[in-house]
């Protein structure tokens, strides 16, 4: 069996190899797609692992950081801060979200 350390985070790992340590909590929480590959039968549930082949590592970067912001500011009752993104990036972040369901 695996040691808790290892299970409560999750790497995620983009098309060009760049590898990411996310909270599992953070992961579950804010993906649907990352949970139910995570709470399923799938591979990635054993493995720890989620590889996603059509996503560049700085949109995989600018993913990760997002659902970090999202779960940070979910119980906010205050004005949430607008998450900056990039026009040349924007297109590309909007397919990941619309991918991942966050």
């Amino acid at each position: 069996m695996r040691d808790a350390e290892a299970i409560a985070f999750v790497k995620l790992v983009s098309a060009d190899g760049h590898e990411f340590l996310m909270a599992r909590t953070v992961a579950i929480a804010s993906s649907k797609t990352i949970r139910l590959m995570l709470e399923g039968s799938f591979r990635e549930a054993q493995d720890n692992v989620i590889r996603f082949p059509d996503i560049a590592g700085y949109v995989l970067e600018r993913v990760v950081k997002y659902l970090h912001y999202k779960t940070q500011h979910s119980t906010s009752t205050s004005r949430i801060p607008e998450f900056a993104i990039e026009p040349e990036v924007a297109l590309e972040l909007l397919i990941a979200a619309k991918y991942l369901d966050c």
